[in-house]
């Protein structure tokens, strides 16, 4: 949030050379002490250039210059309240000295929360004429944080941190918190000395492990890892490598792929991700599909941006700015997207704070255009630095890195319940594990589950070799079609619905594959018809897709479509509208490229129940269209 080279140039110019400088004092002791102070600020040593300037002032404590440049240092130091002081002393001694010291001393007295007296002095600076466009523009910015802050400590939000243990925190720094869909793993960057390096924890029945070393694979004793995202189901792990030799610029985005209990060798996600400026922070949609980062490449608002990235058939596509109602023309970084893909956290100290960079969430409207953000409230933000912060994907607790709480030492890692007003859109999380239905052994399967309204797929990955198990985050109330298929076997298909599903609760599947023999059936659950009709309905699109998919995978293949109905009404009209169900399937198949020589249809009526028709699931079950193997 500081003017950086404001501080320097300031620095510099309250500097002397020679005895033609005219003073605010005559007492050659204190102009001596303040020259030699000078004169070690040229090289870079500070601890003697404030001893000199305290000699100064002891020598005349009317000594305006050496109260500036005392506080300028002193600033540099983080000796805020001090600083603060002494520019005080400055204006006692002379209202009109210097205009920029009101402009110091009210960035200053935000960092230190005093946001009344900060406002008196950032209004009066803007009073004096001909000030640069951008000062001026910086001071408005600063007095609409003094606003925004004196407002926001009167109506505090719910804040209770809670540390997260010995077994994650240590005397070391550690931060940056990420956590799996099922908040069975943590990962989280902890300093040593001058490296950074990642460590995970797991949790079982509730507690956390004693953190351990991630990998050697990615770990490295040369370089620094941090700033990491992991993806829903932990297999892949996207994070921030700074001047590697397969490096593009400063600091680059990398990915590793989980490989059994190990990681795969990280490498360079590449242009145009990344480029020859600064990229990192990144954060990976639930989906896979979008990467958020942080970068300073040009084209942006200024200071860093937050951009994001989509996969496309040829790869990542061009770097999208996430425009000015996100960024501004200061920094926003660590941005967090949950799992709802509509919620994105993010901190800023170009947005209306409460000092230092403060945490905003912003979200999605209708248009998918992104809302102005949203503070997070005091005192989850106070004057002090606020980042790096992810969310459960239940949405209600955040994860969070501080050093001003009471903790182990250093930054520990805590976490919080979320203000209702800041949670995210409702998601939950389903698990789910691919067997052969013959020998009930796992399998790596590929997965792709489709919003059933819209037919757009809205997760696609492979089950893992050693247990051939997923995990995927999904938006409550809305339904969906999963399909699981393999080369060499049947697809299988189903569908459900998460209207009503708490996110605490998982939605858990096993899905066995039957390999392609003759006289196996699988069933269609992802065709539908309206009562009593045989019209498809368009929620069937995608499964009338991957039935086309296998016959060309599989072109020796041919199948019936069989079609079935429950028990009730006349069974001569049950037996027709099963024909016709399973015919609509087989035309649609032709009308889109089948070969007829490979396809029969029949309807069965109510032979053939899978489940009671006593009831109205039962009933339900019975209502289906299955697809036979024939020949092979």
């Amino acid at each position: 949030m500081k003017l950086l080279s404001l501080w320097i140039l300031l620095l510099l110019t309250l500097k002397v050379s020679g005895q033609t400088k005219q003073y605010s004092t005559t007492n050659a002791a204190a102009v001596t002490y303040y020259q030699k102070a000078s004169a070690f600020l040229d090289r870079q040593d500070k601890a003697n250039a404030v001893a000199q300037l305290q000699k100064a002032l002891d020598a005349d404590k009317n000594f305006m210059e050496a109260h500036a440049q005392l506080a300028d240092l002193l600033k540099t130091l983080a000796q805020y309240k001090e600083a603060a002081e002494h520019y005080r002393q400055v204006i006692a001694l002379s209202p009109d000295f210097s205009r920029g010291i009101y402009l110091k001393l009210g960035d200053l007295e935000i960092t230190l929360a005093d946001y009344t007296q900060a406002k008196i002095h950032l209004e009066k600076y803007i009073t004096y004429p001909s000030l640069t466009t951008e000062n001026r523009f910086y001071a408005r910015k600063l007095i609409a944080d003094c606003d925004f802050s004196m407002d926001a400590i009167s109506k505090p939000v719910p804040f209770k941190p809670i540390n997260l243990g010995p077994e994650i925190n240590s005397a070391n720094d550690e931060y940056l918190p990420v956590s799996t869909a099922d908040e069975g793993m943590l990962i989280f960057t902890r300093k040593i000395l001058n490296n950074e390096d990642f460590y995970k924890s797991a949790k079982i029945n509730g507690q956390w492990t004693k953190a351990a070393y991630l990998s050697k694979q990615i770990n490295t004793a040369e370089f620094n890892e941090g700033a990491q995202s992991i993806s829903q189901d932990g297999k892949y792990l996207f994070f921030t490598g700074c001047n590697r030799p397969d490096g593009m610029g400063r600091c680059d985005i990398y990915i590793t792929q989980k490989k059994g209990d190990d990681w795969s060798k990280p490498f360079n996600l590449s242009a145009p991700i990344n480029s020859s400026g600064w990229e990192s922070q990144p954060s990976i949609s639930a989906d896979g599909r979008t990467l958020y980062f942080v970068s300073n490449r040009k084209g942006g608002y200024g200071g860093y941006d937050i951009w994001k990235c989509r996969v496309t058939e040829k790869g990542w596509s061009e770097p999208e700015n996430l425009g000015p109602k996100v960024n501004t023309a200061y920094d926003e970084q660590s941005p967090f997207i949950h799992p709802d893909d509509s919620t994105l956290y993010f901190c800023s100290n170009g947005w209306p704070g409460l000092g230092n960079k403060d945490l905003f969430v912003s979200r999605l409207d209708k248009a998918g255009k992104w809302q102005k953000p949203e503070n997070m409230g005091y005192p989850i933000n106070s004057s002090g630095d606020e980042n790096g912060m992810s969310i459960t994907t239940s949405g209600g607790y955040a994860y969070f890195a501080s050093n001003t709480l009471s903790g182990y030492g250093g930054f520990d890692i805590y976490m919080f319940e979320l203000p209702v007003k800041a949670r995210p859109h409702a998601v939950t999380y389903v698990t789910g594990s691919v067997i052969d239905a013959t020998t009930r052994k796992p399998m790596e399967a590929s997965v792709e589950i489709v919003d059933l309204a819209t037919n757009q797929p809205v997760y696609q990955s492979m089950t893992s070799t050693t247990k051939g198990d997923f995990l995927v985050t999904l938006v409550t109330g809305r339904n969906y079609g999963l399909t699981i298929f393999k080369n060499g076997y049947l697809f299988s298909s189903e569908n459900f619905s998460l209207a009503g599903q708490k996110s605490n609760t998982p939605f858990k599947i096993e899905v066995p594959l039957n390999a392609i023999e003759i006289g196996k059936t699988a069933i269609l659950k992802n065709i539908f018809f309206d009562s009593n009709r045989f019209d498809l309905k368009p929620e069937s699109q995608s499964a009338l897709q991957y039935l086309l998919n296998f016959m060309v995978i599989n072109p020796t293949v041919s199948i019936e479509i069989s079609g079935y109905t429950d028990n009730l009404g006349n069974d001569v009209m049950n037996q027709k509208l099963s024909e016709n169900r399973a015919k609509s399937v087989y035309q649609y198949l032709i009308n889109h490229g089948a070969k007829a020589i490979k396809l029969q249809y029949k309807g069965y009526g109510k032979q053939l129940p899978v489940a009671p028709n006593a009831t109205e699931d039962g009933r339900a079950k019975n209502r289906r269209t299955e697809f036979k193997i024939t020949a092979k």
